[in-house]
């Protein structure tokens, strides 16, 4: 797949290859972002921006507990709301 075309395919790669809670800092952060595009919120465009800002910003850790997935999840889609009403 053409990763310029698709630069979210990318992040998805990163993810999976950094493991532990950037997947689900990735998932939360593309909930929000798409949700935000389909509402016309953001531009189809934007969902990458808002994704890739989530990932550099939230520190990757070990996904050892259902809590500490739980409070990332929660901040990641927080950081994401906030970044949005920034575009």
């Amino acid at each position: 797949p053409d990763e310029n075309r698709f630069p979210c395919l990318k992040l998805a790669y990163s993810a999976v290859h950094d493991g532990g809670l950037m997947p689900t800092v990735m998932n939360a952060a593309n909930e929000i972002a798409v949700a935000a595009f389909l509402s016309g919120q953001i531009r189809f465009t934007d969902i990458y921006r808002v994704v890739a800002h989530c990932m550099e910003k939230v520190k990757n850790g070990v996904a050892d507990h259902l809590e500490i997935v739980l409070d990332v999840d929660r901040q990641s889609r927080t950081m994401a709301s906030a970044y949005i009403d920034h575009i």
